[in-house]
């Protein structure tokens, strides 16, 4: 069956302590299938292990690899290219050291689809450019990576990241850097992504109202073991985010609009 498949994954916190008994537990015997035309937010707070968790579903951490499989095979199994063709990981971070225009930096990731010599095809500046087109990126294609703020920066890196063809894609926090607007824009496109493709997209996101939003499932870490995984609105409730946060929330609904935000504590005088 396609798809991604967690069976019983533990993971905790610290690279050393991973197979620590004694190492805090981050997300404790998870079982969950991650299907195609599904877009899945991992939620949780800060240290709760959602950096963790999508390196361990790319493959990064090997302790884990047994535990994830990929269209019915272990993660182990694959071969490095194969696996970069099936899924493409885009991490929380970026940094270039070299100039490089946004055109070669975007085509990086397809490496993995370059045959004979190596050398980039037709196909692949093409692909290139659609994944720049659909993150209004076209007019940066000649730009310097170098030359660019942080948000650019991080559109560039979601373009390369698409940009790489893989049914599935793992995303560490790609809204970061980003404004409202582009946030709302780069949410859209990867919906559309999965709707027209059939494909899978995980990503961990802060943002609990864009998440209710704009995508289907959810997956909440509270940071001591427990999770909630299933349709988005049935996760990242009031109650179920709340907790997992450790700060009361309420859901205001208003002209067929709703939005999750803090209950107000009252204060002595």
């Amino acid at each position: 069956m396609n798809g991604l498949q967690v069976t019983q994954l533990t993971l905790r916190a610290g690279t050393r302590a991973a197979t620590s008994a004694a190492a805090r537990v981050l997300v404790a015997e998870l079982t969950q299938f991650f299907a195609p035309g599904e877009m899945w937010c991992i939620a949780g707070p800060n240290g709760a292990g959602k950096t963790t968790l999508i390196a361990a579903m790319a493959g990064v951490s090997k302790t884990a690899s047994n535990a994830i499989s990929l269209d019915g095979r272990a993660l182990s199994a694959w071969g490095t290219s194969e696996l970069a063709r099936r899924r493409a990981l885009m991490p929380q971070a970026t940094h270039d050291a070299f100039s490089a225009t946004v055109l070669e930096t975007v085509m990086l990731n397809r490496f993995p689809h370059l045959t004979g010599w190596g050398w980039e095809s037709d196909a692949d500046r093409a692909a290139a450019h659609a994944a720049l087109d659909l993150l209004g990126l076209a007019e940066f294609t000649s730009r310097d990576v170098l030359s660019l703020s942080g948000g650019e920066r991080q559109r560039v890196a979601l373009a390369a990241t698409l940009c790489q063809d893989a049914p599935l894609l793992l995303l560490d926090e790609p809204l970061a850097h980003l404004d409202v607007h582009h946030q709302i824009d780069c949410l859209e496109a990867l919906s559309e992504w999965v709707r027209s493709k059939q494909r899978s997209v995980i990503f961990s996101c802060h943002d609990l109202n864009l998440a209710r939003r704009f995508a289907t499932h959810a997956l909440l870490l509270d940071g001591a073991g427990h999770t909630h995984a299933g349709p988005v609105r049935d996760v990242l409730t009031p109650e179920r985010a709340g907790a997992a946060f450790g700060y009361p929330l309420t859901l205001i609904q208003q002209d067929g609009h709703e939005a999750l935000v803090p209950v107000m504590r009252s204060t002595s005088p």
